[in-house]
C-alpha cells in the first residue's frame, strides 16, 4: 500500500534484468459448486513437441478462476469435431461443458482451433481459430481461455492481462528491488528495474505499454515512466519534497499524483505532453493516493483531513471534495471497478482487510478475513482484486472476487512480493 511512511525511506539505483522465478498460483477457496467443465488434450499436427501444452494451460486458468472444476483425466473419447460430438458420456461423467481442440504448426505461428460444447443442451456454443506466433503460444493460450470464460459466463475474460509488482530479497541488512511483469498467472517473470532499496507504486498507462512508479534512485521520492517493451524510462515529477502515488487518466493524457512541492502533500494533475501542472486538493491535511474513474472525470483519493484517513472525490475540473468512508479506523488505498460502480479500498477496522463500497447505494461489503491487506489493484474484467498480504512471515499477493467468494494466493519462491498492478486487456 503506498503509506506515508515510504515517502520518507532512500532508494540506490541499480539497473537490471534477467526474469526471476515465476508465481506460483494456489487458489485457497473457490465457488461451492463450481462449473464441471472437461477440457480434453488438443492434438498436435506437427513433429516433435508443441512449444506449449494449450490445454493444459487452459485447463489451470479456467481452474484458478475458482469458477469451475477441470476434469482432464478419466474423459469419455473426445470427438475431433462437432460431427461427432456425442453428448450422453459426457453427461454421464458429470460434465456441463466440453472443449475440444488441435494445433497445427504454419510458418512461424501456430493455429489453435478449439470448441465449446454445452454437453447439458446437447449443442455446440462456439467455434474459434487463433492464429499465433510459436514463441508467444503461452499468450495464445490465455487468449483461448478468455474466449472460453466468456462463452460460459458472459463476462470477459482476464487471463491475457499482465501483473506488475515488486519483488523484494534480502540479505542480512541489505535488499534487493526488483520492478516485475509477468502474465496474470505469474509465468513469464521480466525484471524491468531494481534497487538496492524500495521501488513502490507501479501504474499501468490505459494501453499497457508503459508502467509510472516512484523511485527514490537519488536518494529522494522521484516519478518515473517506463516503456515495458523497450526498458526506456523518464523522470516525468521531481520536484522539492514528495513526489509520489502516480495514477495514469484513462484517456493516458494525465498523471494525478501527490506532492508536497508546495507545503503539505495535494492532489495534483500533470498534462504529460507539456508537463504543466494542476493542482487539484487544497488542504493542510495529507492527500494523496489518487485513482480515476473510468470516464476520467472524477478523482477519488485518500485524505485525513477529517482525523483519520478517509477517501473522497473530486471532480476533474476541481471543486470540494466529497467524502465518500466513514470508518472509524482507517480506509485508503481505492481501486475502481473497471464499471464505475463501485471502489474496493483497504478497511482499517480489525486490522487492514478489503472492503467494497458500492457507489450507488453507499452500502459497504468485506472481502477478506484477516489483517495485512495492501495495494488492491482490480482485473481488468472487474471480477478480481489483486491485493498485497503476508503469509507464513513472507509477502505473498492475493486475489479475491469482486463477491468475495474466491480467494487465491501468488507466491514466489523467492523473496516478498508486494504493490501489484494489474494491466488492462490490449
Amino acid at each position: 500500500m503506498r503509506r506515508l511512511i515510504h515517502w520518507m525511506l532512500p532508494v540506490l539505483l541499480l539497473w537490471a534484468a534477467q526474469a526471476q522465478a515465476q508465481l506460483e498460483v494456489t487458489v485457497t477457496e473457490g465457488v461451492s459448486g463450481a462449473i464441471p467443465v472437461a477440457v480434453a488434450p488438443f492434438a498436435w499436427e506437427g513433429d516433435g513437441r508443441p512449444p506449449e501444452d494449450v490445454d493444459d494451460i487452459l485447463a489451470a486458468n479456467l481452474t484458478r478462476s475458482g469458477l469451475f472444476n477441470v476434469e482432464r483425466d478419466g474423459l469419455p473419447q473426445a470427438p475431433t469435431g462437432p460431427a461427432d460430438f456425442l453428448a450422453q458420456p459426457w453427461a454421464e461423467a458429470g460434465m456441463e461443458y466440453l472443449v475440444v481442440g488441435s494445433k497445427r504448426p504454419a510458418g512461424d505461428r501456430v493455429i489453435v482451433q478449439f470448441h465449446l460444447f454445452d454437453v447439458l443442451a446437447e449443442e455446440r456454443l462456439g467455434g474459434w481459430r487463433v492464429a499465433v506466433p510459436a514463441d508467444r503460444l503461452r499468450r495464445g493460450a490465455h487468449q483461448v481461455s478468455d474466449i472460453i470464460y466468456e462463452a460460459i459466463t458472459g463476462d470477459p475474460g482476464a487471463f491475457s492481462a499482465r501483473i506488475a509488482f515488486v519483488n523484494v530479497q534480502r540479505d542480512g541488512d541489505d535488499s534487493l528491488f526488483r520492478l516485475q511483469v509477468a502474465d496474470s498467472d505469474g509465468a513469464n517473470p521480466h525484471t524491468l528495474f531494481r534497487s538496492r532499496l524500495p521501488i513502490m507504486s507501479p501504474e499501468w498507462s490505459p494501453d499497457g505499454s508503459e508502467l509510472v512508479y516512484v523511485s527514490f534512485e537519488n536518494r529522494r521520492s522521484e516519478v518515473y515512466r517506463q516503456d515495458v517493451a523497450t526498458g526506456e524510462r523518464t523522470r516525468v515529477a521531481s520536484f522539492r519534497g514528495i513526489n509520489s502515488a502516480p495514477a495514469w487518466s484513462p484517456d493516458g493524457r494525465y498523471l494525478a499524483l501527490s506532492l508536497s512541492r508546495d507545503g503539505t502533500p495535494n492532489i495534483y494533475l500533470m498534462e504529460l505532453a507539456t508537463g504543466d501542472m494542476r493542482q487539484l486538493t487544497r488542504s493542510n491535511a495529507i492527500e494523496t493516493e489518487p485513482a480515476w474513474s473510468p470516464d476520467g472525470e472524477t478523482v477519488y483519493f485518500t485524505s485525513d483531513r477529517a482525523g483519520a484517513p478517509q477517501i473522497y472525490a473530486v471532480p476533474r475540473e476541481g471543486g470540494n471534495p466529497r467524502r465518500l468512508t466513514f470508518e472509524s479506523g482507517y480506509a485508503g488505498a481505492a481501486t475502481v471497478s473497471p464499471d464505475g460502480r463501485s471502489l474496493v479500498y483497504v478497511h482499517g477496522g480489525g486490522g487492514f482487510r478489503l472492503a467494497r463500497l458500492d457507489l450507488d447505494d453507499r452500502r459497504v461489503t468485506l472481502l477478506t478475513e484477516g489483517g495485512g491487506a495492501e495495494s488492491p489493484s482490480f482485473a481488468p474484467n472487474g471480477s478480481m482484486i489483486i491485493y498485497a498480504m503476508t503469509h507464513g512471515g513472507q509477502g505473498v499477493l492475493g486475489s479475491v472476487s469482486r463477491d468475495g467468494q474466491v480467494h487465491q494466493r501468488l507466491a514466489g519462491s523467492e523473496g516478498d512480493v508486494r504493490e501489484p498492478a494489474w494491466s488492462p486487456l490490449n
